[in-house]
C-alpha cells in the first residue's frame, strides 16, 4: 500500500469517561482493532498521523484543558509521528493535514477512531470529495446510541451500521481490520 498513511482520530479519554458511565456503544473490539491498525502500519513502515480534538465549545469533554482531551494510552503518538489538534469534525478543516498529505505524495488513507458517525465519517466524507482514496476501517471505530429528532433511541449499532452504509462506494471503500491488515 504505496503512498498510504494511516489516520488515527480522537482516540481520548473522554471517550473512556464515557464508556466508565455504561453509555451504549457499538463495535467494542474497535480499540483492539485500532492498536492492530497501528502495529501493522508501524511494522510496515507506513506513516502513523494522529488528529485530536480539542474543542471550543464550553460544555465538551474535549476541551483542551480536561482529562478528556488526553489521549488513549494505547493509541499514543510515537516519535516521528505527526499529530494535528482539530477543533471541529473534520480533520481537514483548521489543519495543514490536507497539504501536507499532498506534499508527501500520500494518497491513501485508512481511517479510523472515535467516532463512527461524527469526526470519522466527517474526515473520511472530506477525504473521499478531496480525492483521496479513503479506506473507512469499519471494525475500527464505534458509535453510541443517540436520541433521534422524535425523541426515541436509535441504537449505537444503527448508526454504526449506517455509517458504513453511507460512506461505501460513495466516499470511501469500508473494509474490516484483518482485510486492512492482510493488505498491508
Amino acid at each position: 500500500m504505496m503512498n498510504t498513511a494511516l489516520l488515527v482520530i480522537d482516540v481520548q479519554m473522554a471517550f473512556v469517561h464515557r464508556d466508565v458511565t455504561g453509555a451504549a456503544r457499538s463495535c467494542p473490539e474497535a480499540s483492539q482493532n485500532i492498536g492492530m491498525l497501528l502495529s501493522g502500519a508501524r511494522a510496515n513502515g507506513l506513516p502513523v498521523i494522529h488528529v485530536h480534538h480539542h474543542s471550543h465549545e464550553e460544555n465538551s469533554a474535549f476541551r483542551a484543558e480536561l482529562s478528556g482531551s488526553d489521549v488513549q494510552p494505547f493509541a499514543a503518538p510515537q516519535k516521528g509521528e505527526k499529530v494535528y489538534v482539530k477543533h471541529v469534525n473534520s480533520s481537514f478543516i483548521g489543519t495543514s493535514l490536507e497539504s501536507d498529505l499532498r506534499d508527501a505524495g500520500i494518497n491513501r488513507l485508512i481511517l479510523c477512531g472515535g467516532t463512527a458517525n461524527h469526526c470519522v465519517e466527517t474526515t473520511t466524507r472530506m477525504a473521499g470529495n478531496l480525492g483521496f482514496d479513503a479506506i473507512y476501517v469499519g471494525d475500527a471505530v464505534w458509535a453510541y446510541d443517540a436520541n433521534g429528532i422524535d425523541g426515541a433511541v436509535i441504537p449505537a449499532d444503527t448508526i454504526h451500521a449506517v455509517s458504513m452504509a453511507n460512506l461505501e462506494g460513495e466516499f470511501a471503500r469500508v473494509m474490516m481490520t484483518k482485510a486492512v491488515l492482510e493488505q498491508l
